[in-house]
Formats: C-alpha cells, structure tokens, sequence
C-alpha cells in the first residue's frame, strides 16, 4: 500500500495500525480515532490529505513522517499552486516553481527537524532546482549549514513569514 494524500486513513490504519499514534500526535482533532464507531466513519471519509489540513500539518511532513515511521522512503510532492512574491533583486535561480515546500514551523511543531529532511531533500535535487524552507522566524544556522555544503541560499522575509531558498547549481 501507498501512502500518499488520497490515501483513505481507514485504509492506512487497517494496513499498519502502529501508525495510529502518529496521526493522533500530529492531527491531534483526530484523538477520537480510538472510538470504533467513529473510527470507521471518519477513516471512510477522511483522505490524509484532509487529515494534514484539519489537524493543521503540512501534507508534506505529514506523509513522509507516516511513511517514515513504517521504514518507507521520503516522497517529494510536487505544489501546484505556488504563490511567492519576491523583491526585484531576488536571483534568478529562484524564479519559477521550488521543486518542494516545506514548512519548517509545522514540522518542528510536530518533533521533527528541518535540516535533516532539507539535507536528503538537497541529495536527490538536480541542478537548478530549488526548495522552500517556510518558517515564523530566521532559520539562520540553517542557511549556515547549506551554505557549508556549497548549495545555493537565498533569504526573503515576507511579513511574518520567513522564507529560505536552498538551491542546487
């Protein structure tokens, strides 16, 4: 079975009920999943997309963390809809779409740790592509840590939002 955002929980949980936990830790609006009855129901319904967005996750930890947690590789998810505004004198390695976004809150949030998913992430890129690390505040040794390994690192605050692109050339 795949895990993947149109994945139907129930069908998740009746596969590998040891994942319960982690949805319920990570979506905790779903702590009602012990209930049978409404285990059923719920799971019927709800995709894991719709798990990560009532739960307040972002689908991409959500699923790879799920994944991860039954020894599965990480998966990147392709965002259709990307709205980035940048200031004119943005680089040019960063126009067009981030091959992944990821928001660095929600995954702390959650117990996991951006650098090291950003690392793997940074592994299987090829050139000229980039990802989006979104955060509520400046992931400085973050852009340290990137810069050490020679990717490329670009720094935008957007009101509250900090955004840090990490590239490959």
């Amino acid at each position: 079975m795949e895990i993947k955002p149109k994945t139907k929980l129930l069908d998740l949980l009746n596969q590998y009920p040891e994942l319960e936990p982690k949805v319920i830790s990570m979506a905790p609006p779903f702590k009602n999943l012990k209930n049978p009855v409404l285990r059923k129901t719920v799971g019927k319904l709800a995709t894991l997309d719709k798990v990560a967005k009532i739960g307040g996750v972002d689908l991409n930890v959500f699923i790879n963390e799920l994944r991860l947690g039954i020894g599965l590789e990480v998966i990147q998810h392709v965002i259709d809809e990307v709205s980035i505004s940048l200031p004119d004198e943005a680089p040019i390695w960063i126009k067009g779409k981030p091959k992944q976004i990821i928001d660095g809150t929600a995954m702390l949030e959650a117990g996991g740790h951006p650098l090291k998913y950003i690392n793997k992430l940074m592994n299987e890129i090829q050139s000229g592509e980039f990802v989006l690390l979104k955060t509520n505040f400046p992931p400085l040794p973050m852009h340290d840590a990137m810069s050490k390994q020679n990717y490329l690192v670009y720094y935008n605050v957007e009101g509250d939002q900090h955004q840090s692109f990490f590239g490959k050339q």
